[in-house]
C-alpha cells in the first residue's frame, strides 16, 4: 500500500491555479490514498472540500483536523461535520472519529486532531496569542483567564482518545503510524531548523499526546510508532527513542504541495516497515 501525505494545505489561501496543481498532483499519483494532517480550509468550507478532494482524486483520503479547521465555527460542531461526513462517505475517513485502521496484517494507522494544550513553555509569559482565540466560538465566547484550562483539557481529550486506540493494537501490532496536526514534542516543533522556545511552545506542542505516546513506546519496545504532524509550516525530524520517531511536515500559505509518500514495506525490518520517502 501506497499514501500521499499533505499537511497545511490551507485551501482557502490558495489560487484556482495552486489547487488545480494540486489536485492534479494526487490524481496522477501511483498510490491508494491520501493523508492530510489538519488545516484544510476553515470550517465553512471543510465539508465541500474534501469532497471536492475524493470526487477529483477518486483517492481515499484519511483527515485529521487543525486549529484553522475550526474557524468560524466551534470544535463540537466543526467535529460533529465531520463524523456525519465521514459516515455517509466512505471514500473519506476521519481518523479522530475511527479505530485503528489495519494497513497490513501488522501495521496500522491511527489519528488524532490534537491542540497546543499550554503544557509546554511558558503560556503565563507568553506575548503570543493566535487568532484561535477570536475565530473559535469556543474561546471567543469565554473569558481570557480561561483559555489556558481550555487549551489544556483539549490535549487531554486528545491524548485520552489516542491511548485508547494505541493500547487497543493487537499484540501482533508491529509498526504503527500516528497523523496528528500539532506535534507532540518541543523536539519536533520546527521553525527555520531550531524548536520552538517557551513563548510558542504553549501554543504549538500537544504534551499530553506526547505523554501518551512516549508511554506506548516504553510499554511496547517491539512496535515502531512513526509520527507525522504539522501545524508549524516548517520541516524536521525528532528521533525521541529507538522506536518513536515524529516526521514534521512543511508547508507554505497558498501553495499547497505534497510532503512524502509512505509505503508499507513487508519484507522490510522493522525500523523500515513505514517508509516515507520526500515528494
Amino acid at each position: 500500500m501506497k499514501l500521499l501525505w499533505t499537511t497545511d494545505p490551507h485551501f482557502d489561501h490558495a489560487t484556482a491555479s495552486a489547487w488545480q496543481t494540486w489536485i492534479d498532483q494526487i490524481a496522477t499519483a501511483e498510490v491508494d490514498g491520501l493523508i492530510v494532517t489538519g488545516d484544510v480550509t476553515e470550517a465553512d468550507d471543510l465539508v465541500a472540500r474534501l469532497r471536492q478532494i475524493a470526487d477529483r482524486t477518486g483517492r481515499q483520503v484519511y483527515v485529521v483536523l487543525g486549529n484553522h479547521d475550526f474557524y468560524g465555527g466551534s470544535i463540537a460542531h466543526t467535529r460533529r461535520m465531520m463524523v456525519n461526513l465521514a459516515r455517509e462517505d466512505d471514500r473519506i475517513t476521519y481518523l479522530t472519529d475511527c479505530d485503528p485502521i489495519p494497513i497490513d496484517p501488522d501495521v496500522f494507522l491511527v489519528g488524532e486532531d490534537g491542540w497546543g494544550d499550554a503544557t509546554i513553555g511558558d503560556f503565563d509569559a507568553s506575548p503570543i496569542r493566535l487568532h484561535d482565540f477570536s475565530r473559535i466560538t469556543d474561546f471567543a465566547d469565554m473569558p481570557a483567564i480561561h483559555w489556558r484550562k481550555q487549551l489544556t483539557q483539549l490535549g487531554r481529550e486528545s491524548a485520552d482518545r489516542l491511548s485508547v486506540k494505541l493500547d487497543g493494537l493487537p499484540r501482533t501490532c508491529r509498526a504503527v503510524l500516528v497523523a496528528t496536526h500539532v506535534p507532540p514534542f518541543r523536539e519536533a516543533c520546527w521553525y527555520e531548523g531550531q524548536t520552538t522556545n517557551d513563548d510558542w511552545a504553549p501554543f504549538f506542542v500537544c504534551g499530553q499526546v506526547g505523554d501518551a505516546l512516549q508511554r506506548f513506546a516504553n510499554q511496547r519496545p517491539a512496535v515502531q510508532v512513526t509520527v507525522i504532524c504539522g501545524h508549524t509550516h516548517h520541516g524536521g525530524l525528532a528521533k525521541m527513542s529507538d522506536n518513536l520517531v515524529v516526521r514534521t511536515g512543511s508547508s507554505v500559505y497558498g501553495s499547497p504541495g505534497v510532503e512524502a509518500q509512505i509505503q508499507f514495506d513487508g519484507s522490510a525490518a522493522i525500523p523500515d516497515r513505514i517508509r516515507l520517502q520526500p515528494e
